[in-house]
């Protein structure tokens, strides 16, 4: 198990201001462009994800036949699949469940043929 670190203001008590609650199934998502052009068969949930550092976290939804343009990420990047398939570029199929990590620097597509749900993470994994 990880420790726990807390910091200066860890009792501070929680309010309405410092926690911020969505639910995926209750909430619209928006338009797809997160490689550059919009993709019309992919909607995207923004949680803490940030446009212009291109880091944290969101829920992506592909339809069916959807596949995302090749690309490089300059930090870590995570998703865990939540529902549906997942193809990767190299014939990988990923499922329910699969938490996958790309190192910094990698390149590559995903498509799916059933349509997926997963919540990406893209951060800067610190020096261990």
């Amino acid at each position: 198990m990880s420790e726990i670190h807390h910091s200066p203001d860890a009792n501070r008590p929680m309010t309405k201001e410092l926690r911020s609650i969505v639910n995926i199934h209750e909430t619209a998502f928006g338009p797809y462009d997160m490689e550059g052009p919009l993709q019309e068969d992919m909607s995207v949930l923004l949680g803490s994800y940030d446009n212009r550092t291109q880091r944290g976290i969101y829920v992506m939804r592909m339809q069916p036949g959807a596949t995302t343009i090749a690309h490089s990420h300059t930090c870590t990047e995570e998703f865990l699949i939540l529902d549906g398939e997942l193809i990767e570029s190299d014939g990988r199929v990923l499922k329910a469940g699969d938490l996958v990590t790309y190192a910094p620097g990698t390149h590559h597509n995903s498509r799916t043929e059933t349509g997926c749900l997963l919540i990406g993470f893209d951060w800067d994994r610190p020096n261990v």
